[in-house]
């Protein structure tokens, strides 16, 4: 139980940081941008390409189609066993800058899609992989930056995406 105090007390002091910082404004319009490219619609339509052009036999599509036949659901219990409040409900005078899909923040399913896409091409495309993990560590920033998330939210997340790519891949 002290773990979870001391984490969540690193968890309210960099958020609150973040959220303080005088480049916040600043940042928020291209993290409002970022966050909408891992909401899924870009991952629907990459492997309806795949699907389209290489047919359902291709690796990377069936790797995809396990992974998100894994994440989905494990996101689903994780987030709703914890039930961690998000940012808003969770501190006195905040509002986030936009409006959660949901009710609970702990993992953050933004980040696990984004980390588990990154590393599932990334695995089948090489030269991608970098740039990849990048866009995908900015969704997970763009989460904690428009107050829906805490950044443990966005770590657990990471490590659940990139765990479940590299176990579909497997």
């Amino acid at each position: 139980m002290r773990l979870l105090d001391t984490s969540h007390k690193y968890d309210i002091f960099m958020f609150s940081w973040l959220i303080n910082a005088s480049i916040h404004n600043r940042l928020v319009k291209v993290c409002r941008y970022l966050t909408k490219t891992g909401d899924g619609e870009l991952y629907v339509v990459f492997m309806a390409w795949l699907f389209w052009t290489q047919g359902i036999q291709h690796p990377p599509l069936q790797a995809m189609v396990l992974a998100f036949c894994l994440e989905r659901p494990l996101y689903f219990v994780l987030k709703n066993s914890f039930k961690r409040n998000r940012p808003a409900a969770a501190l006195k005078n905040f509002r986030s800058l936009i409006t959660p899909s949901d009710k609970f923040s702990f993992p953050s399913g933004h980040t696990s899609a984004a980390f588990m896409m990154a590393t599932l091409v990334g695995q089948f495309y090489p030269i991608l992989l970098i740039p990849l993990y990048c866009w995908a560590g900015l969704v997970g920033f763009s989460r904690v930056t428009l107050g829906v998330h805490f950044p443990t939210d966005i770590l657990v997340g990471c490590v659940m995406g990139i765990s479940i790519a590299l176990f579909s891949i497997g």
